[in-house]
């Protein structure tokens, strides 16, 4: 078999590229004319194999946050794939000379949710509540003490939800609710929620590759118009010209029938607050998001499943 090509001293190297953020990643990056080197996770160690002439990495593998988890020890499966694998694999990236390490964390580092009008910012004390959130915050401080090393710079990233064509889950199922005419109790929830589009969330990315501002900041990000759960059916609904079918129950009750079905953190994420400050990201980096929420509905809905 013949040996894979050497790296450019362009080349970035993308992680969990076959997931749904890493997709869309690839694609851009190509566009850009940005050498692309795949890696679908990383090797037992955390390693992976070919580092050399890598000049930057965009580390997407992760355990996802799971609903019901199983795991007979889910912060230890947490750990392993979210913390010691992305902790050996920027040392190995280090060592081999990468100039800089983008790291996908998440705004749920920060918590599960915000006081009315009171967005999280990149300063408010990290409050993970999870395994996976405490995962993420772990391997952020680890990254903290390699960048502090000089050893490479780091850059982290907390979106909030990622939504865009071929998105799955949650934002799918709503997704497929309002295509299918569902009526849904929702009318009455008065929140705000931050929601990022696929394609804000790769061209943030993709400044922050190169960007000598970037190094060793963390940022929240997102699509900047934060909107309640009526207002995103109702807007998702224009997107696919179908009326979103919406009535009334008092969130409270809501919630608690959804607690009698074992549902209540999905109740709560359709019912809270979670709202992020991107100030830092448009003043640092002059950066503001291209794609406005309705256009990345749009193309949301179609890019969805049938």
């Amino acid at each position: 078999m013949a040996a894979p090509p050497i790296p450019s001293d362009r080349t970035v190297l993308v992680t969990g590229s076959s997931g749904f953020i890493g997709q869309h990643l690839v694609r851009a990056l190509a566009l850009r004319g940005r050498s692309v080197q795949r890696a679908q996770r990383p090797t037992g160690d955390g390693g992976i194999d070919r580092l050399h002439g890598i000049q930057s990495i965009i580390h997407l593998a992760a355990r996802a946050h799971v609903l019901d988890d199983t795991a007979a020890a889910p912060l230890a499966a947490y750990r392993a794939a979210n913390t010691v694998a992305t902790l050996a694999l920027a040392e190995q990236a280090a060592a081999a000379g990468v100039r800089r390490f983008i790291f996908i964390s998440s705004v749920k580092v920060h918590g599960e949710s915000t006081p009315p009008g009171r967005p999280f910012d990149e300063n408010i004390t990290a409050t993970p509540h999870d395994p996976y959130a405490l995962s993420k915050w772990e391997a952020e401080q680890g990254l903290a003490a390699i960048a502090a090393r000089g050893a490479m710079e780091v850059v982290v990233v907390r979106p909030p939800l990622v939504y865009g064509p071929g998105v799955k889950a949650n934002f799918a199922a709503l997704l497929r609710a309002v295509a299918r005419g569902w009526p849904l109790p929702l009318a009455a929830i008065d929140n705000r929620r931050s929601l990022v589009g696929i394609d804000n969330l790769v061209d943030f990315l993709l400044l922050c590759l190169d960007h000598p501002a970037a190094a060793n900041e963390t940022f929240l990000v997102s699509d900047g118009e934060d909107l309640s759960t009526p207002e995103l059916l109702r807007r998702l609904g224009n997107a696919m010209s179908r009326p979103a079918r919406l009535w009334p129950i008092p969130p409270e009750l809501l919630t608690a029938g959804a607690a009698l079905l074992g549902r209540r953190a999905a109740a709560e994420r359709l019912c809270g607050n979670l709202q992020v400050d991107i100030t830092k990201a448009r003043t640092l980096l002059n950066w503001s998001p291209p794609v406005s929420v309705d256009e990345g509905l749009r193309r949301a809905a179609a890019g969805r499943a049938p």
